[in-house]
């Protein structure tokens, strides 16, 4: 819909976890590269920790899609609420193995000799768990049998478990000591910065565009990278549907004003609106026109006063006391004086001019 009109060939922030658009930032490298190690060097268990939509799926994908399928045999949970007994029979089937018992034990057995023939072969056996704080504790703990499997010197079945916080919450278990101590690798990935969040964004924009132009204005990604608080996720929300806004105004740049808008409708919350002192200053002055307008005091307070001029020569006019003069002989006829409080103002023609002493 908008990518012809922003000049991209496809969509840059799908919230999908797309390893095309992996961003590595220092703690989404680590996390990679303690993936890695955890896998081609046998090191049994391995824990992936994070927040919501920081991205740990996309870096577990992007590992799978990047790594040799002949050397890797991966098998991956995308539901972990599974008994050992299910969870069990997957992995079986995984590898091949048809006519599972009810008997953990045998079956476990059994699905050790598959294990030595993949390792005889050079092929590595990785169990990838996603969203593990939904393993049920006492399959977590039976968990820690398959770690069992190995060699004299090598773990046979590489277990990864990737989870949010919660499941860090959960190893804390009295029951799951054992399986907490065997973690020998454990990373945490951590909210990007107000500069990686600007470099995810632009990142993401770049793969995509067919020209060298910004599409967000600094306005626009400062209230994004705001709102989104260093989550990737959000920051594609955002901006997928500033885009679309902006598609809908014709505007070929995303203004702070579209980002506002946008994040208005995210947050459920109506713009605050500032107000200028000038226009609470005019908005007073003209409810105090209106007012004086309708006063009865009116007629008195806007008097059509004449000022006198000064006169070449630096004399002004004084205004004579007494009872002012009702037709003055240079003013003409028709002419009379006005008064204000005490002090008469008379037309030109009837004032006379002395000059003022200097000043001490």
């Amino acid at each position: 819909m908008y990518l012809d009109f922003y000049l991209l060939k496809k969509a840059p922030f799908h919230i999908t976890p797309d390893p095309a658009f992996l961003f590595l930032s220092p703690s989404h490298k680590a996390a990679l590269g303690a993936l890695v190690y955890g896998i081609e060097a046998r090191q049994g268990f391995v824990a992936l920790l994070g927040e919501v939509g920081l991205g740990k799926t996309t870096i577990l994908r992007s590992y799978l899609e990047r790594v040799d399928q002949s050397q890797l045999k991966p098998i991956y949970l995308l539901h972990a609420n599974l008994s050992f007994g299910d969870l069990l029979n997957t992995l079986c089937q995984e590898c091949g193995l048809e006519g599972t018992t009810e008997n953990v034990a045998e079956t476990v057995n059994r699905l050790h000799h598959v294990l030595i023939e993949e390792y005889k072969q050079g092929r590595n056996v990785a169990l990838l768990v996603d969203e593990a704080q939904h393993m049920p504790i006492e399959t977590l703990e039976h968990l820690r049998m398959l770690s069992n499997l190995e060699t004299s010197t090598q773990k046979l079945l590489q277990i990864i478990l990737v989870g949010q916080p919660e499941f860090e919450a959960k190893l804390n278990d009295h029951a799951l000591r054992q399986l907490k101590q065997r973690l020998v690798i454990r990373a945490t990935i951590a909210p990007l910065t107000a500069e990686e969040s600007r470099d995810y964004i632009l990142y993401r924009l770049a793969k995509v565009s067919t020209v060298d132009e910004p599409i967000f204005t600094r306005g626009a990604l400062q209230a994004i990278i705001k709102q989104a608080q260093g989550t990737p996720r959000v920051l594609n929300i955002l901006c997928t549907n500033a885009l679309i806004q902006g598609f809908g105004y014709g505007q070929r740049r995303i203004s702070a004003k579209i980002a506002k808008e946008v994040i208005a409708e995210y947050t459920g919350k109506t713009p605050r609106r500032w107000w200028r002192p000038w226009v609470a200053v005019a908005g007073a002055l003209a409810l105090l026109a209106v007012w004086l307008w309708g006063s009865p005091y009116a007629p008195g307070l806007f008097v059509k006063i004449h000022l006198p001029r000064a006169t070449p020569s630096g004399m002004l006019p004084l205004f004579p006391r007494g009872d002012p003069p009702q037709e003055t002989p240079a003013g003409g006829a028709g002419q009379r004086a006005t008064w204000i409080g005490q002090h008469p103002v008379a037309p030109y023609g009837a004032l006379q001019t002395r000059r003022l002493p200097p000043p001490a």
